[in-house]
Parts: C-alpha cells; sequence; structure tokens
C-alpha cells in the first residue's frame, strides 16, 4: 500500500472548474430562494426539470430559504419556484455537467402565482459551495476539438496539474497501450477511471489505464463529457491516490439524433523519410499508409418522458508500412566465408538459420555484417460499441443501465521484420445504477457493474519458418540473440524474436456500491459503501518459446551457442480478492458563503489469494533478513496490513464577497492506492539454462 497525504491551498481567484457534487456521475442544484428585498423565503416550492427528457424534481426552501437537489443526470435543466403571494420566476439556461454543484438563486417578486418571471442566464462556473479541484471536459471540447486519432483522453490535459508521460512509459504490452497521465505530482498508475460510476479496468500485465490497441480511447460520440479530480476530494473517492476520472455516456432523450463520419487519412502528401528508398523501379515513392476511421451514434425515445435509448459504433482500420532497418550477415557470410578467416566454417544445417534474416541490400560492415531496408506492416483493428438505457418509473425512482466494449489487435515487427509482437486487447464494462428518492432530502443510489480487462501478447514469426528450426517442439522459433544484438559493430546482428512469448492476462473486477445522501438542515450527510471482487486470471512466462545467444557471427556458422535457455510450460495463476470500503461525508453550510466538509473513508482488503498455490509468504529473521525458504500456501502475505487503512478528509470553501465571483478553496486528506495488479509479484517458474550447446540439435 502506498498512502498520501495532501495539504491544498487554493488562493482567490476565479475558478472555471465546478465542484464535485456528493454524487460521482451525477450532479446538483442548490441555491437560496429570496423576495428583491433579500429576505429569505422558507417554505417555496423549487421544480427542477430536465428539459431532455422531460423530469422533474420537487424540492422545498427551508427555514433558511436554501434548498438542494441532488443526484440529477447530466443535461439541461430549468429551475422554478413559487410561493401563494409572489409570482413564480422560473431560471432556464442552465446546463448540469458531470459532478456539479450548481449553485441557483431565485429572488420572487411580490404578485399571483400565475403570473411568472422567466429569466435566461447559466448557472455561475465558479465553485463557491466544494473544497476539491477538479477540472471539467465538457460536450462541445470532446466533440469539436481537433484529436489527432479521436481519443477524448487527450483533453485531460487541458487542466493545470496534469501532464502526459505516454512518452516516458515503459513497453507498450507491460504497460498497456493507452495514454498515461500525471495528476497533481502522482504517478499515471495511481489514476482511476471511472465509466458511468464503474472502474474501467485497462488491459495489460501491470498498471490499469483504459486503452484499445490503437493506443486510443475511441468513442468520443459516446461521452457526453468527463470530470478529473486532482486532490483533496471527498470520502466517496478511493482506491487510488491519483487523479480520479469521472467519465459520462450520451443518453436518450425525448428528440431523436444521430450521426454518422468517417475519416481517413493515407500517405499521399506524405513526405519522405530519410530511411524510405525504392528497392525496385516498380516500388512506390513511399511506403503505403491508410487510416479509416469510421462510425455512427444514434439516441432518441422509446417512450416519451419514460424511456430512452443511445448507442453508438466506432470502428479503426490502420496500415501503416514503414522502413525498417536491420543488420543482418553479409552474402558471404551466408556462404560461409568471414573477413580475416581463411576457410569455409559454416558447418551443416546452420545455412537453415539465415532464413531468420532478410537478405543485404544496404552498406556492408566488417565482421560479415550488411545493412537490410524491409518494408515492415503495422496493422492496427480496434471496434468500439456502447448502448445506454434509461428509464424513468417515476419523479421518485429512475434506472439506467450501460454496455460498452472495445475490442483490437496491433502487429509491431521488430528492427528485424522477420519477428514481431502481436497485441490482442479486449475491455469491457457493463453497469446498473437505481436513484431512489425516499423524500426531497433522502435519496439513495445503488449501483453495481462488471469490468474486465483482457490482454493477450507474444513474440513470434511473421514469417514461414520450417518447424525444424524451433528451439523447443511444436512451438514457434524462439529467440536468437548474436554478439551485441543490436548497433553497429562486428559481430552485432538485430535480434530475431524476444523474450515476451504466450502471456495472457484476464482482469475481472465485480463492482458494488450503495450510497445515500440525508438532507438536514445546515447539513449534507453522505453515507456510503464500495465492495470490489477483483480476479486475476493470468500466465506470464519468459522465454516460453526458448532463447539462443551467439558470441559472435563466426560462432553462428560454426553452430556454438553460447547459451541456450528457455522455460517449459506452465499452468495459469488465478489470484482472488476482496477490496470494501465505507464513508461519512458531512457537508455543513456553516454561513452563506462559507461551507465545510468533514470526512473519513476506511478501507481494507482481505489480501491475495492465489491457485495453483505458490512459494509465498517469505518469513523475516530477527535481524531483519529475509530467510531462504518460504511458505507453500494461497496467501500471499504473511500478514495483512491492509485491514484498517483510515483516510480522513477536511475541507472548506468560501465564497469571499458573497458574489459567487471570488472562492478560496482548502483541504487535506489521505489517500490510499491498492496495490491490486500482482503481475510482477507472483514466482515465475523454473526456467532451465544450458551453456557451450552445439548446433544443429
Amino acid at each position: 500500500m502506498k498512502r498520501q497525504r495532501v495539504l491544498g491551498m487554493i488562493g482567490a481567484g476565479l475558478f472555471f472548474f465546478p465542484g464535485m457534487a456528493p454524487a460521482q456521475v451525477t450532479a446538483a442544484v442548490v441555491g437560496t430562494v429570496q423576495d428583491t428585498s433579500g429576505a429569505v423565503i422558507p417554505g417555496a416550492a423549487v421544480t427542477v426539470k430536465n428539459l431532455e427528457t422531460g423530469v422533474a424534481r420537487a424540492v422545498a426552501s427551508d427555514d433558511r430559504g436554501y434548498y438542494r437537489a441532488l443526484s440529477l443526470p447530466v443535461g439541461r435543466y430549468e429551475v422554478a419556484a413559487e410561493k401563494t403571494g409572489f409570482r413564480t420566476q422560473v431560471r432556464t439556461g442552465i446546463h448540469l455537467v458531470v459532478g456539479q454543484e450548481a449553485v441557483v438563486n431565485l429572488s420572487l417578486e411580490v404578485g399571483e402565482v400565475q403570473q411568472s418571471v422567466t429569466v435566461a442566464s447559466e448557472a455561475p462556473i465558479v465553485n463557491t459551495t466544494t473544497a476539491s479541484t477538479s477540472g471539467l471536459v465538457g460536450e462541445r471540447q470532446i466533440k469539436d476539438l481537433p484529436l489527432n486519432g479521436r481519443s477524448f483522453d487527450n483533453l485531460i490535459t487541458l487542466n493545470p496539474g496534469t501532464t502526459t508521460s505516454t512518452a516516458m512509459k515503459s513497453a507498450t504490452g507491460a504497460r498497456g497501450p493507452g495514454n498515461f497521465f500525471n495528476v497533481a505530482g502522482r504517478r499515471g498508475t495511481e489514476n482511476l477511471f471511472l465509466l458511468n460510476g464503474i472502474e474501467f479496468t485497462g488491459s495489460a500485465l501491470v498498471g490499469a489505464t483504459p486503452g484499445g490497441a490503437s493506443g486510443q480511447m475511441l468513442g468520443i460520440d459516446a461521452v457526453r463529457e468527463f470530470n478529473r479530480q486532482a486532490n483533496t476530494y471527498g470520502a466517496q473517492y478511493g482506491k487510488r491516490a491519483g487523479g480520479q476520472v469521472s467519465v459520462v455516456t450520451m443518453s436518450g432523450g425525448n428528440q431523436f439524433h444521430g450521426t454518422m463520419f468517417e475519416f481517413l487519412r493515407n500517405s499521399v502528401l506524405d513526405a519522405r523519410n530519410f530511411f524510405d528508398r525504392k528497392r525496385l523501379q516498380s516500388d512506390s515513392r513511399l511506403p503505403p499508409f491508410r487510416r479509416n476511421n469510421f462510425g455512427a451514434a444514434a439516441g432518441g425515445p422509446i417512450r416519451k418522458d419514460q424511456t430512452f435509448i443511445f448507442g453508438n459504433y466506432e470502428g479503426l482500420r490502420q496500415r501503416l508500412t514503414t522502413t525498417n532497418l536491420a543488420f543482418v550477415p553479409d552474402a558471404n557470410a551466408r556462404r560461409g566465408f568471414l573477413p580475416g578467416v581463411a576457410e569455409n566454417v559454416l558447418v551443416p544445417g546452420m545455412s537453415a538459420y539465415f532464413a531468420l534474416y532478410p537478405e543485404p541490400n544496404g552498406r556492408v560492415f566488417g565482421g560479415g555484417i550488411a545493412e537490410s531496408y524491409n518494408l515492415a506492416s503495422n496493422p492496427v483493428r480496434e471496434d468500439f460499441g456502447t448502448v445506454r438505457l434509461d428509464h424513468v418509473f417515476s419523479e421518485k425512482d429512475w434506472m439506467s443501465g450501460a454496455y460498452t466494449i472495445t475490442d483490437g489487435s496491433s502487429t509491431t515487427p521488430q528492427a528485424n521484420p522477420w519477428s514481431g509482437t502481436i497485441v490482442t486487447l479486449r475491455a469491457q464494462v457493463l453497469s446498473l445504477e437505481e436513484t431512489h428518492a425516499f423524500s426531497p432530502n433522502v435519496i439513495n443510489t445503488a449501483r453495481a457493474g462488471f469490468s474486465r480487462g483482457a490482454f493477450y501478447q507474444d513474440t513470434r514469426p511473421l514469417v514461414s519458418l520450417p518447424a525444424s528450426l524451433s528451439l523447443m517442439a511444436g512451438l514457434p522459433m524462439g529467440q536468437v540473440i548474436i554478439g551485441g544484438g543490436g548497433g553497429v559493430s562486428a559481430g552485432a546482428v538485430s535480434n530475431f524474436g524476444g523474450i515476451v512469448t504466450n502471456q495472457v492476462m484476464n482482469r475481472n473486477l465485480f463492482t458494488y456500491t450503495d450510497s445515500v445522501q440525508i438532507v438536514k438542515g445546515k447539513h449534507l450527510v453522505n453515507l456510503g459503501a464500495w465492495f470490489q471482487r477483483n480476479q486475476m486470471n493470468l500466465l506470464f512466462v519468459s522465454s516460453g518459446y526458448g532463447g539462443v545467444i551467439f558470441a559472435d557471427l563466426q560462432a553462428l556458422l560454426q553452430g556454438r551457442a553460447a547459451q541456450v535457455n528457455g522455460t517449459p510450460p506452465i499452468d495459469r495463476k488465478y489470484a482472488r480478492q476482496w477490496e470494501g470500503a465505507w464513508y461519512v461525508d458531512d457537508t455543513i453550510k456553516v454561513l452563506p458563503n462559507l461551507t465545510m466538509n468533514i470526512g473519513l473513508r476506511h478501507e481494507f482488503t482481505n489480501g491475495w489469494n492465489v491457485s495453483p498455490l505458490g512459494p509465498f509468504g517469505y518469513l523475516q529473521g530477527a535481524d531483519g533478513v529475509l530467510q531462504t525458504q518460504p511458505r507453500i500456501n494461497s496467501q500471499m502475505f504473511t500478514e495483512n496490513r491492509a485491514k484498517w487503512l483510515l483516510g480522513p478528509r477536511v475541507g472548506l470553501a468560501w465564497d469571499l464577497f458573497g458574489t459567487g465571483k471570488t472562492s478560496l478553496r482548502a483541504g487535506f486528506g489521505t489517500y490510499h492506492d491498492f496495490l491490486d495488479d500482482i503481475t510482477y509479484i507472483i514466482p515465475q517458474p523454473s526456467s532451465f539454462q544450458f551453456t557451450g550447446v552445439q548446433f544443429p540439435f
């Protein structure tokens, strides 16, 4: 477990970031009802109506003239207030976004209730009611801003305190192909993505950042908006100590809307790369490239004012061809002759191994090595789809369900284009949410969801090779290293193959949450619980197809292997863990312009249990040195220290001048980072290694 203590102070100024409401994917409207003299009006009837679906929520102002409408779906709203002896006032132009707590104050004029005054104005965008700092990316930004690849998560960096570290992450297969972000100085692996309130886990060996095989997050037309919490967020958020990104998908409304699109990008106007060259006169000017990005989206009513549906599909097909430069045995070496060696050193049977390398067609270097320029194809396929259904049972009870899937694959050739890495990814999220208003002051929201990230990676030949060359019978050809394994130097040939072979990881998350919001006078109490069943089914083996190392090119010709290694086939590992939390959060309206938040979150796990049993539980001696003999059991840890992870949260928001234009916010919190990705913690199987092996086998 990692723990982070955050003490944040935001100075006075204008903040164009809405605050977070108690629910993760909804919004709220709060405000004061008063007359034209500024006196508060208790008992006023306030109606908050969604103009897209026609659903309305009725609340009343308290003895301070204050009202709250909680857990509202995002969208366009109008707010109306009425009281006997006063004209009804209607505020329009209110556009609620995810996590927003919009302050909408109403001023009633003396008159008849049948008379009304309509005021068209947007809700203030300065956050004056919550201590957390967040960054909204709205529907207009997502759909209108230009993006190279239509990956909406690139817009996260529009927010202060957020930077991208995608270019600095490790191998794509291990960390996942998605974009990496650092929020408030935290690591990219410490961010948590929520899709309609359910965790959106990525498909990778380590790290759970979502992203498809193309390296993008498709589905711009399916995303309505998202909000990024940076720090000092409330007790309802946990599991990760970094940024909390809440994504809300589109939903249908009373009007039908649809769209279709296709984007084409190709190499017609591309410039020639330094390495691009024509090997034959008939070759094209430069390697071909073509990307098709296409899809459609539609949403509307199944039954007006009651049942709504939305669906979206997006596909990406890419055929990217690049010029690869490899260092291979030259023509003389393939016949058995090397500079400085008078005789032919090629032993019978070793000539077949030259099938691992393309023919030389460039400059010749010393030591029997030459350049080889080849066209290498990097095909990518990705499909994205989502469907969402919303149903209103009554003004007190409504439900929504959504299913999202992204599936894709890519092939990346190595410097030696005769071998490459194949990655197949599939991520799915299923979410169900039911909200029930027991009264205007008591609202319950229950969610259940399933997330799955499936990952497969393999490094294998991309050309047809004789089965007799394989290092392990019945399996593809493994890795071959000659000399330095890269660079331009005598005895250095581009590697064939790699150690990443037949790796499989399936991560399943079953999530259950429930929260109750209670309004009592100056207090808004948020009580909740969160439970998640984490399952990991994985097969992680290095050098599963075997590997061989030759000291130099002459050793290859003579069949003298310095080392042969590999890992025998093994069974999959199955890891299971329960994670949970409960929290209580109290938002207090201390003064009309001062809001204070006090909360506590308690997180816990039962520890990882793995099957089949493994050599877990290394014991520590009195001198602090690990004992050499581990215990053989299912529990990975000798002691579970993740039973009492307490995270207090305190914050305040102060509307300095009472005008809603200048806000001072401060907060403190303790945040924990669950260690729930154990790919590299599970011990690897024993591998074999031989030295001084004579080839062919």
